[in-house]
């Protein structure tokens, strides 16, 4: 007993000081806005792990395992149908996942001017999912909450001006003497 210490989510790259590698991970941060390598990498691992269970199904055809990993592909909206083909699912690539993060919805949707002010809106709880403050950029968005992404700044600046609308009625109205 005691306290485990917890596992890396992420492997690092073998050729640490490989050019082509770097320069990738560089474009990905701009059109991303990774803040750190470790999140390429991480988000890298977990789709790894998802074509690992890809293959394995290939090489198997267990019919509940296709049902498991396509229900799942659905869910994190990286695939259209549960009727998709296995090379729809085979040709997905890292970038697919990168484009369910939370950051890049914001972004696409409109709630934030760039990438990097999408982050901070995440990152200074502005961002809401069904009701909830999101505060992790990476958080992998499921298909249901995309359309419940909402900016939690509207109703505080709203609930300001109201206040102030009443604050300059009782102003501009004046006061009577009895």
């Amino acid at each position: 007993m005691g306290i485990r210490k917890p596992r890396r989510k992420y492997k690092r790259p073998r050729k640490r000081w490989d050019k082509a590698r770097i320069l990738y991970e560089k474009e990905l941060i701009k059109k991303y806005g990774f803040r750190r390598k470790k999140e390429i990498w991480r988000l890298q691992e977990e789709f790894r792990k998802l074509r690992i269970r890809i293959r394995n199904y290939l090489a198997t055809k267990d019919e509940k395992e296709r049902e498991v990993i396509w229900k799942k592909l659905f869910r994190l909206g990286l695939i259209n149908s549960l009727d998709a083909s296995t090379d729809e699912v085979l040709s997905l690539t890292p970038e697919d996942l990168f484009e369910r993060r939370l950051q890049t919805i914001v972004y696409k949707k409109g709630l934030a001017k760039t990438i990097k002010h999408a982050r901070q809106l995440i990152a200074h709880r502005k961002i809401r999912i069904n009701g909830i403050i999101a505060t992790s950029p990476n958080r992998i968005v499921l298909r249901e909450e995309e359309d419940k992404i909402e900016l939690v700044a509207e109703e505080k600046n709203q609930e300001v001006q109201s206040q102030e609308q009443v604050e300059s009625q009782e102003i501009s109205q004046p006061q009577t003497q009895n």
